[in-house]
């Protein structure tokens, strides 16, 4: 059996109202990047609604380094880990033509982030 790897820091975030393929497209973007490089390349992408929550949970897992090791530098830190998961659905119905109904389903994500560090 492999041995579980340890992170230094990590950041989950759940039932993020955004769908997770629209956070995918972010989030590809900044796996194995040094935080600071995530970090600006996140403010850049200022046109995508995902990359405001992406950039909330890779502060706090940069907080949480911080926290758990106060001596630690955090420009060795980079992005290990991080990927998005579809949380539950949330299900309306709208009424439609002929007394028939329309579904209506809203997306939900849960974001989480791994840091290790070089």
């Amino acid at each position: 059996m492999e041995k579980e790897k340890k992170y230094i820091s990590e950041a989950h975030a759940k039932y993020i109202r955004i769908s997770p393929s629209k956070a995918r497209l972010i989030v590809d973007v900044i796996r194995g990047k040094d935080v600071n490089e995530a970090v600006t390349i996140l403010k850049f992408s200022s046109k995508k609604k995902a990359a405001g929550i992406v950039e909330k949970v890779l502060n706090s897992a940069v907080a949480n380094a911080e926290n758990k090791f106060p001596n630690i530098d955090i420009d060795k830190l980079f992005v290990e880990k991080i990927f998005v998961n579809e949380a539950p659905r949330m299900k309306r119905f709208k009424a439609g033509a002929r007394g028939m109904v329309k579904p209506i389903v809203r997306r939900f994500s849960h974001i989480s982030i791994y840091l290790s560090e070089k």
